[in-house]
């Protein structure tokens, strides 16, 4: 077994004292109460307000923009279930395991494809309006590792934004949710040192809010987290500007488990602006494929015939590496998608949001071929939970992207990400009423302050993109690390929301780098090229991040019982 898998006794990435400890923040200006404070307000965190609403006295919602906002309203393909004729939870459950390259828990993948299908149809009967045939049939289609045509749309390409307006509509008309808007969740309170307490509240920096305004505190009996991703890590996204990492970062300082950070998705077709774009990018569903485009290189060629034997509909990460791969090759910048055939009707019927946007962009995919590359796009790792959304922290739970259920494993299936935000609220919600500790005081935080200046973000991010992005190698993720940890070393001379989100950033990107330097393997959206092949001998587990007296530690968790063995590597 090599060596670095010393890793299971701990290995510090961190300085103590530095990274991570809590957020610097003046004494809370007002405070207020809730039974239940849930952050976030994408699919996950608005189900599990409105399964709560009737179960405790009072829900919070906290969300760092406006109701509306957050990832899933960009969420173009559909949400994944067994809905079709002939297709069963045990063939969802394949695709998945498949996908997931023998990381994922196999009683979550169960639980997911089981209860799939009803938490759909709940949430039609919400009042989500899916797309159906004239028929009266509900439209199904196919996305990459699915055998079935089994994806569930909205509005062509506008699943996640009817989604969210059937959620937002739903919790303006429940009284007993009340929402702030434009909070930044800082850092958890508990009523005992770390690692010994447990949830008594959270810090809130809220802009804008009247009252409300400036850093507060709510003292609640629970927290679930259902804040989202870490797109913002690196510097080419399809993640909205919120996705800092902020849900991560709070609950590692709260002493939660991270687990399988390593693994982070990036969508093959991204919408290539040029070489200054940075941020959030459009875009291309996979769904376009899945409806018959494909890639092509600039010479004409379709690169993913003999790739794999779905060629373009295989696998997410085996898409983007090809990609990545023709990208170096040739010394280009991108690639292409080629939808013409499609036709303008088909355009317009199906995927009109995208069409849209490529246009204001420049491009008509009608007459034009794409211009596509990989970009960041989902994390697989997040805040370790168990069956129930549970943490390590009692009291703490958290649910959707910023967790890890075990679903996904080492590479998410297309459009599980949904379902997962709405079949794991669910189960929070089953839990957590007869879970809910007594009142209690927050205890004195004696953690010690580490905060990094927002001017520190771009450097962050580029190195991330270029050393931890889609294809990684020892020497650039050693480079990425000393750049990291040289970065903790600026002191921020202000107090604000940019340093705070960048120190949350940092914290991540600390974390993420070192699990990707320690996996000595290529697995799922893993991809090392000095250990292309995957080793289940020696990494058939998982990383975990966790607190250690104050400095940050990582520790490899041999596969467990529940965790399947399947899933071939592509």
């Amino acid at each position: 077994m090599p060596a670095v898998t010393a890793a299971a006794r701990g290995v510090s990435i961190a300085p103590p004292g530095r990274l991570p400890g809590r957020l610097s923040a003046p004494p809370p200006g007002w405070t207020i109460r809730a039974d239940v404070v849930v952050v976030g307000s994408g699919i996950a965190g608005l189900t599990a307000a409105l399964r709560l609403r009737h179960r405790v006295d009072r829900v919070l919602v906290v969300t760092k923009d406006v109701l509306s906002a957050g990832s899933t309203q960009w969420a173009q393909g559909g949400i994944a279930a067994a809905l079709g004729e002939g297709d069963t939870p045990a063939q969802h459950e394949t695709d998945t395991l498949v996908a997931g390259a023998g990381a994922c828990d196999l009683d979550a993948v169960r639980a997911l494809v089981t209860e799939g299908p009803g938490a759909v149809h709940e949430l039609i009967a919400l009042g989500a309006r899916f797309d159906h045939s004239p028929e009266g049939v509900l439209s199904l289609t196919r996305e990459g590792g699915h055998h079935r045509d089994r994806i569930a749309h909205a509005g062509g390409d506008a699943t996640g934004a009817e989604i969210q307006r059937a959620l937002v509509a739903a919790v303006r008309q429940a009284p007993e949710i009340e929402v702030v808007e434009h909070a930044l969740a800082v850092d958890l309170l508990l009523d005992g040192p770390v690692g010994q307490g447990r949830v008594a509240g959270l810090t809130l920096h809220v802009m804008g809010e009247g009252q409300r305004d400036g850093v507060g505190a709510v003292h609640c009996r629970a927290v679930v987290l259902a804040s989202g991703g870490l797109g913002q890590v690196f510097s080419q996204t399809t993640n909205p500007a919120v996705a800092t990492g902020d849900g991560l970062a709070v609950a590692l300082r709260a002493g939660a488990t991270l687990r399988d950070l390593e693994f982070v998705q990036f969508h093959p077709t991204v919408m290539y602006l040029g070489p200054d774009s940075r941020g959030q990018q459009p875009l291309i569903s996979e769904a376009v494929r899945g409806e018959g485009a494909f890639l092509v290189d600039f010479e004409g060629r379709r690169f993913m015939q003999g790739v794999h034997p779905l060629a373009d509909l295989a696998p997410r990460d085996v898409v983007a590496k090809a990609i990545t791969r023709r990208m170096h090759e040739t010394g280009r910048a991108h690639m292409w998608l080629d939808a013409r055939h499609l036709g303008g009707a088909f355009w317009e019927r199906r995927f009109p949001t995208i069409l849209a946007t490529a246009r204001r962009h420049g491009v008509d995919p009608v007459r034009d071929l794409l211009p596509v590359s990989p970009a960041c796009h989902y994390a697989s790792g997040g805040v370790r939970t168990d069956l129930w959304g549970r943490c390590d922290v009692p009291g703490l739970y958290a649910t959707g992207e910023v967790a890890c259920s075990g679903v996904h494993g080492a590479n998410r299936l297309a459009s599980n990400s949904l379902l997962e935000g709405l079949v794991f609220s669910r189960r929070i919600a089953e839990v957590l009423p007869a879970e809910l500790g007594p009142w209690s005081a927050p205890a004195d935080d004696d953690r010690p302050p580490g905060l990094v200046p927002g001017s520190v973000r771009r450097e962050l991010q580029e190195a991330m993109t270029a050393q931890v992005g889609v294809l990684r190698s020892a020497t650039g993720l050693a480079d990425a690390s000393a750049l990291l940890q040289k970065l903790t070393e600026v002191p921020a001379e202000t107090v604000d929301q940019d340093a705070w989100e960048t120190t949350n950033l940092l914290t991540v990107a600390t974390a993420l780098a070192d699990a990707a330097a320690l996996r000595q393997e290529t697995r799922g959206s893993h991809w090392r090229e000095d250990f292309p092949e995957r080793d289940d001998a020696h990494w058939s587990g998982h990383f975990d991040v966790a607190l250690d007296a104050g400095a940050c530690t990582i520790a490899f968790t041999p596969a467990a019982a529940t965790d399947t063995p399947g899933g071939s590597a592509p």
